[in-house]
């Protein structure tokens, strides 16, 4: 694999969690592999790798235009995340109500519902939003 590649799975456990990626690897198939293998180049090895903003900026414009494109099923992954990147649970209401302003309600609102959702669950595994990175 290229060194893309590897920076890209790198960068993808550190957001993402070893668990979800493991899962994600053993879910590939060669039908889907160079598809995984572009996403991983593209968004885990140029985008998200780039230091030219922080891992919460981007975690909070990645749900933005998530939810502002109608991208919902992506969007519990990228709660879960926010627990490594350090987007607060107000910086992701924040995003959201640029999200209501700018591309709709509706938008927005599903948005909401799905990370209040998540962040439930997070609660019952033990993420408290209180402590740095989510530790109990």
């Amino acid at each position: 694999m290229s060194q893309r590649y590897e920076s890209g799975m790198d960068v993808r456990r550190a957001v993402l969690g070893d668990d979800h990626v493991e899962r994600a690897e053993a879910a590939k198939t060669a039908f889907d592999e160079p598809f995984q293998t572009l996403i991983t180049e593209g968004a885990w090895g140029t985008v998200w790798a780039s230091d030219g903003i922080s891992d919460r900026e981007r975690s909070m414009l990645t749900l933005a235009l998530l939810a502002a494109l109608g991208n919902f099923e992506e969007i519990p992954m990228h709660i879960r995340a926010t627990a490594r990147t350090g987007a607060s649970k107000q910086d992701v209401l924040e995003a959201f109500q640029h999200v209501a302003i700018y591309a709709g309600v509706p938008r927005a609102n599903q948005a909401l519902k799905l990370a209040k959702e998540t962040y439930a669950e997070m609660e019952e595994n033990g993420y408290r939003a209180d402590r740095p990175n989510g530790r109990t």
